[in-house]
């Protein structure tokens, strides 16, 4: 079946990326929105990324990718039980789900473990495959599954680790000729910039809301 699939995308070329390249953007603009049909997009994306790291010699990226289409499951029910945007037709407002923040020990203690990780799983994955970048290739992998897991929890600190996610992977896919899925991260890097001073603001309104 994974044949099967790799082969469809040599098949489809660079129409594979141009797709990846929509659902994605899709996802990341709706995420900064809350809405939950951003889960769609996203495991979307993710699904034909995970493809085009195999081909490219990535294979902690792609990893994380089918990591990825999972967790677009489970943001998407979390998101929905929590009250986020249903976006069903203009006329449905919906409600945002609160934005929470993680105390800044807690960042300290999950970026030495990210670096941990990284030491320890890097050499193997040097070892047993083809991978063009270990370490830059795992440490990406481990930080984006922390920042995946905060998104879906709606904790605002998730796109100050995207913005350095998107910049190391923009590197990545770069340097292994994916320029379409590079410029893709780019775009990412933008919207998390968006992203973090829209939940910041939004924030701010819910404690602001609380005091009251």
């Amino acid at each position: 079946m994974l044949e099967r699939f790799l082969a469809a995308l040599r098949a489809v070329g660079p129409l594979a990326e141009l797709l990846s390249v929509i659902a994605g953007l899709i996802y990341s603009l709706l995420a900064v929105r809350q809405d939950r049909r951003c889960w769609l997009f996203g495991g979307l994306s993710s699904t034909i990324l995970a493809g085009l790291a195999v081909q490219a010699r990535l294979p902690m990226q792609a990893v994380l990718q089918v990591v990825y289409v999972v967790m677009a499951i489970y943001g998407f029910f979390h998101w929905s039980r929590s009250g986020s945007r249903t976006g069903e037709g203009a006329a449905a407002q919906g409600t945002s789900a609160p934005i929470g923040r993680w105390p800044w020990p807690v960042h300290l203690a999950w970026v030495a473990a990210i670096a941990v990780g990284t030491g320890l799983l890097a050499p193997a994955i040097a070892a047993w495959t083809a991978a063009a970048w270990p370490r830059l290739d795992t440490g990406t992998m481990l930080a984006s599954l922390l920042a995946t897991w905060m998104i879906a929890r709606l904790r605002l600190e998730n796109w100050l680790y995207w913005i350095v996610i998107d910049a190391v992977s923009l590197y990545l896919y770069l340097q292994q000729g994916l320029a379409l899925v590079a410029s893709l991260y780019a775009i990412y890097l933008v919207i998390a910039l968006f992203g973090w001073f829209t939940w910041r603001a939004r924030w701010r309104q819910q404690q602001a809301a609380a005091a009251r």
